[in-house]
Order: structure tokens, then sequence, then C-alpha cells
């Protein structure tokens, strides 16, 4: 017999996967439309609770095709949950079938993915492994971009405790994952994954969260672990006075990492700041803005996090661990990178902190691999050609003229 849920609907009518017929069935059977996932999140706010999405999905009926591409993929809705259950995933899964049945294509997205493509390519990706190297740097794309400074001191201060650390400037496709295009987001992460092992690569430090998110989720053998982490368990102590508060913005994509939460805290602590936290904070933390792409597609939702995040923090300055929240955070209200923050103290609560933006974020990004390149001495290296499938394509006018 057909298993139907409370209301009487057979998802397996409908012309989906069975990933996707799992959560439809999982939130129509499960949500008790209570109103706390929908309290702050503007997308809910428009579409309705999560049993209503589920209750009245049908892509047949061509009505709000990019429906899914507007919810950031936060999981605060997740957090506040009080039956455990994660709508995001629900979301994420009709983006993937979106993407499947040719419907999940939008132009907006054209230049998050052009910025995920350069990544990956051979002209800004850059593999150095030294002998005996087990463990490696995964800077991602934006911070080497805005800060390679700042980068290349990290670099310099994890090699104190790790002499033959190695470093991977390549990008880990999180764009991909979260918009859905999951075959060549698997190809191409998993390509990647699977080249570091059969290197005897073991552990990854990664300095951005969504990063961590995705070697935590699919890296199999690999373990990964956030530089704030390793940071506060075995260096970078100072005895600055700096005497003033701030508060933190933990991204959503550590939302349950609590030990992180704690090893930025402590970071700042060392610097003499206090912290005032702000209401939505660790597993409760609001998205920046930023997640999920959205506002590629839906701008006033994207905002709208950012004037929350605005409204809590009584004027202090926000500390965060990642470089597109920072961004993001730092058009609505003054906002530092916890790097810049230990890097250079002074300047960063002065808001003078030297942070590049498009297109200086290219030429720092060749620059700071030229370094690498010159300053590692590496037994094994590369430049990433794999590109699921595709095959180059010729070099771009941008790519000819900054060689």
């Amino acid at each position: 017999m057909k298993r139907l849920n409370k209301v009487g609907r057979d998802f397996t009518q409908l012309d989906v996967g069975p990933a996707l017929q799992a959560q439809l069935q999982k939130i129509s059977e499960t949500c008790i439309n209570c109103k706390f996932c929908k309290q702050e999140c503007a997308f809910l706010q428009e579409y309705g609770k999560p049993k209503q999405i589920a209750d009245n999905y049908d892509p047949s009926n061509g009505k709000h095709p990019g429906m899914a591409f507007e919810c950031s993929l936060c999981q605060l809705c997740a957090s506040v949950c009080p039956v455990n259950l994660n709508p995001a995933e629900m979301l994420l899964e009709m983006r993937r079938e979106a993407v499947r049945t040719g419907n999940g294509h939008f132009p907006e997205h054209r230049g998050i993915l052009g910025y995920e493509k350069r990544g990956t390519s051979p002209r800004f990706s850059y593999y150095a492994l030294p002998e005996g190297c087990d463990t490696v740097f995964f800077p991602g794309c934006t911070l080497p971009g805005t800060r390679p400074e700042t980068t290349w001191s990290l670099f310099e201060q994890l090699r104190q405790t790790i002499p033959t650390l190695g470093v991977v400037l390549d990008c880990c496709t999180k764009p991909s994952h979260d918009l859905g295009r999951n075959d060549h987001f698997r190809a191409m992460f998993e390509e990647m994954r699977d080249y570091l092992v059969r290197n005897g690569v073991g552990k990854v430090l990664v300095a951005c969260p969504n990063c961590h998110k995705i070697f935590d989720s699919y890296g199999g053998k690999l373990s990964v672990q956030t530089v704030y982490e390793h940071l506060a368990e075995d260096g970078l102590s100072t005895n600055l006075e700096l005497a003033e508060s701030v508060t933190v913005h933990d991204p959503c994509g550590v939302r349950y990492n609590r030990t992180v939460h704690a090893s930025v805290r402590s970071l700042c602590e060392r610097q003499g700041l206090s912290i005032e936290e702000m209401s939505h904070h660790g597993e409760k933390t609001l998205c920046c803005g930023e997640g999920g792409s959205v506002g590629f597609i839906t701008a006033d939702y994207a905002q709208r996090w950012g004037t929350l995040r605005k409204s809590e923090t009584n004027g202090n300055r926000i500390i965060t661990y990642c470089a597109g929240c920072a961004h993001f955070l730092g058009g609505v209200t003054p906002t530092s990178h916890v790097l810049d923050l230990l890097f250079n103290p002074e300047a960063t609560m002065a808001g003078k902190a030297k942070v590049s933006k498009s297109p200086f974020t290219y030429l720092n990004r060749l620059k700071l691999k030229k370094r690498f390149r010159n300053a590692i001495d590496a037994s094994i290296t590369r430049e990433r050609t794999f590109a699921a499938g595709e095959s180059r394509k010729k070099r771009s006018l941008f790519k000819r003229l900054v060689s």
C-alpha cells in the first residue's frame, strides 16, 4: 500500500526523484505548523511554513519555478525547529531536481559560477605538497584575493607547528553544491579529494567555514579542522590590550560547531577584547545574506538578513571568520575578519585594515600563487586541469591580459 501523508497526498505520483519525494513526505508528515522558523525568515514569510511548501509543491504547474533558489539554505529553520526537521534539506533537493530537469539554470548565477570555475582552473589553482606532507592549508577562494598578505602570514604561522605543511589553492565548489548542480559538484570535489588522499594527505586546515562544511560532509578519509581551532590550540598568543568591545558573527556553515565558535572567541579575547553576544549567535546565528546565492535572485531577502544582523550589534564592530560574511556585512555595519584582527589588530579596530576588491582580488591570487610556488620546496605539485567532463575553453581575454 502506498504511504499517504496526513492530508492524503501521494508524493510518489510526483515526477521527481526519490530523494526529493522522501524530503517532501518527511516535512509534510512531521511539520507541526508552528511559527518559530517563519518569524525571521523573509523566504518563509513569502511562501509559507515548511509543511505548506511541501504540500503545495508541484513542478508541473509552472508556478514559482525559482522558489527554491530564494532560500538561503542557512538552516536557521532547523536550529529552531521543535521537532528536529531541516527544511533547508528539502529546498536543496528541490534545487537539485530543478537542475536535473533543466529548470534550474538562471543567467543571474553566471557570475558566481564563473568565479568558481576560475578557482578550479589551471591559472588560479596550485597544489604544493612537501616531502612527508600529511596536512594541507586550504585558504579557499575569497581570503587569498581580499587579504593576500594575511593569507601568507597565516601560512607562515601554521608552518611553525607543522613544518611539512602543504598548500592547496583551489575551490571546494560549494557554489555548485548549493545551486543544485550535484553531478558537477561531486565530480569536481571528489577528484580533488581523491588526489589528496592518494598523495598521503590526511588532514585539511581550512580558513573558510563553507569549505569546512563541504570537507566535513564529503571529505571521506580526509579530516578537516579550521585554522582558528589550530591557532587557539597551538599558536598565536599576544599580549595586546585593545580594551574594546566587539561582537562575533558565526557563519552558518559552522552553525553547529561549538568548538569553532569557542576558538574564535578565545582568539578575540587574547587580543584584549571583550565580547558582547548578539541575540542570534552560535547555533542560532543569522545568515549574513550571502547564503545560497540568494542575492542574485532576490536581493531583498539577502539584504533583510544584513539589516537584522546590524540591529543586534548594539553599535559594536562585528568580528567574523568568513571572508564572504565580512564582505557582505561590511556593506551594512563595521565588520572585520578575525585574521585581520590577529595579524593587524590596531588597523582593524580603527577600520583601516587593507582589504582588496575585484578586479585586484584576481591579481592578488595570481601573485600569491607565485609566492607559494617559489617558497615551498614541494615534492608534488600540480595545477588543476580536471573539469568534470568539460574541456577547458581557450583562455579568456582576462587570462591573456594577466599572463
